[in-house]
């Protein structure tokens, strides 16, 4: 099934060409497959948009404004009805397609992974909690700090002071 959203690609109103960019922005973004087609240069494409869209969505004047959307030849909705669908999550019911698996845990399941740790695939839920950390799989670099030396007496230090001075008038 494919959505397609009818737009107007040479559009004089600046609100319709920022509603069709949402419409197009939001299908790409979730990747759902979905084909413009333009009415305002092909008459086919805007033919069969008002004949398709249903006589209660239609506007008083009975012309329908672009974006129109429809999965195949099923009429979704235009844009408002969009917008009220993708603010209430329940766009894939608005484009009649089937409920996207969602990867959020349910809040009353508790995580039994760690900070840093990510879950291994083909692992069952109750051996979550022993799985190996990924930073245990990474070599550990070990702490070069240069060791503390034993401060320097006053003597020695005027020596080493005299020593850099004398080096600097030799360059």
């Amino acid at each position: 099934m494919v959505i397609k959203v009818f737009v107007a690609n040479v559009a004089g109103s600046t609100a319709i060409k920022k509603k069709q960019q949402e419409v197009v922005g939001f299908l790409k973004a979730n990747r759902i497959d979905y084909e413009e087609r333009d009415i305002a240069c092909n008459e086919d494409n805007r033919k069969w948009m008002r004949d398709n869209v249903p006589g209660e969505k239609k506007p008083q004047n009975g012309i329908p404004l672009p974006p129109q959307i429809f999965n195949e030849e099923q009429y979704c909705g235009d844009f408002d009805s969009f917008f009220d669908a993708k603010e209430g999550n329940e766009i894939s019911s608005f484009l009649g397609l089937a409920p996207r698996i969602s990867s959020k845990v349910a809040p009353d399941e508790k995580s039994e992974l760690q900070n840093g740790e990510l879950p291994v695939e083909g692992q069952d839920r109750e051996d979550i909690g022993s799985s190996p950390l990924i930073e245990d799989s990474v070599p550990q670099v070990e702490d070069t700090k240069d060791e503390e030396e034993d401060p320097l007496t006053e003597e020695e230090a005027e020596e080493e002071d005299e020593e850099q001075e004398g080096d600097e008038d030799d360059s």
